[in-house]
């Protein structure tokens, strides 16, 4: 998958918009217009700060259900990002959680939106959900289906959860990409506000081996500067927010000190591999 065709950049930066309580979720406060303004206010900030990607969830619809979740989710997310996609130019994505990768494509696809994140499309993961299984086979067929070309994210080994059995993360990486078709993977720390260590961000690029690898968790703009060593992109939240509190609106100022600190890593990440190829010919002479 090409990343410069989609965000205009070969390592995006996706801000995320964590919608308030929805229809149907346990803390819903009854207004659509409050999760509508909301979520508009949230992409404007993250747009004003220069992000190059949005991706919309239903993270404040906890607890979760593990699969399928109301249609009137599904509608109302629907509603949102048609509304974002006509307030900024920027890709959106979308992620039902806990893992409705079926209404995810379906969202995304209809409203023209450029991606999903999947938190499980391979194999079986023990969640406080229960047990949530991959379902590639039945997303791959219904985005073919729909004939969509939606692309998939797809976490590997996802937060918040733990595998059955020991899987090693190399192999988890090569089996998302090569039996779950995933089009990028993602990688986080062990729960929300989590970073991945630098050490797993280079495993799971080198299994990658091409595919782009996303910091899906953990990424502010103290640690990006390591991290994206190891990585294609950003998917960040917690550290965007004001005081760095889930809870708590989009900071545009936060986000503009994230994004500089992340294009300050690329140039150092760039001027970097110069030298060294410089050095490798030099030797080779």
């Amino acid at each position: 998958m090409d990343l410069n065709q989609i965000f205009k950049t070969d390592h995006p930066v996706i801000g995320v918009v964590h919608l308030l309580p929805l229809p149907t979720a346990p803390r819903w406060g009854g207004s659509l217009k409050a999760v509508i303004d909301r979520a508009e206010q949230e992409a404007t900030a993250l747009a004003s700060g220069g992000v190059d990607g949005i991706i919309v969830e239903n993270f404040f619809d906890a607890p979760f259900a593990k699969d399928c979740v109301d249609p009137a989710v599904v509608s109302t997310m629907s509603l949102v990002v048609e509304r974002l996609k006509h307030l900024v130019t920027l890709p959106i994505g979308v992620n039902v959680l806990r893992n409705d990768a079926r209404s995810a494509m379906a969202i995304a696809t209809c409203t023209q939106a450029q991606f999903i994140r999947v938190n499980v499309l391979t194999g079986v993961m023990a969640t406080d959900q229960g047990l949530i299984e991959g379902q590639a086979h039945e997303l791959l067929r219904y985005r073919r289906e729909l004939g969509s070309d939606v692309k998939i994210f797809a976490d590997v080994l996802v937060k918040h959860a733990r595998p059955l059995g020991s899987p090693n993360l190399t192999t988890a990486v090569q089996e998302t990409i090569e039996r779950g078709l995933a089009d990028a993977v993602i990688l986080s720390g062990w729960a929300t506000g989590s970073p991945p260590s630098l050490e797993d961000l280079e495993l799971a690029t080198a299994a990658a081996n091409g595919t782009p690898v996303f910091i899906g968790s953990g990424a502010d703009w103290e640690n990006i500067s390591t991290l994206i060593q190891a990585a294609d992109g950003a998917i960040v939240s917690s550290s965007l927010k004001r005081r760095g509190r889930i809870e708590q609106p989009i900071d545009p100022i936060r986000v503009s000190q994230f994004v500089e600190a992340m294009r300050r890593s690329l140039v150092a990440k760039t001027q970097t591999n110069s030298v060294s190829s410089v050095a490798v010919s030099s030797f080779s002479e």
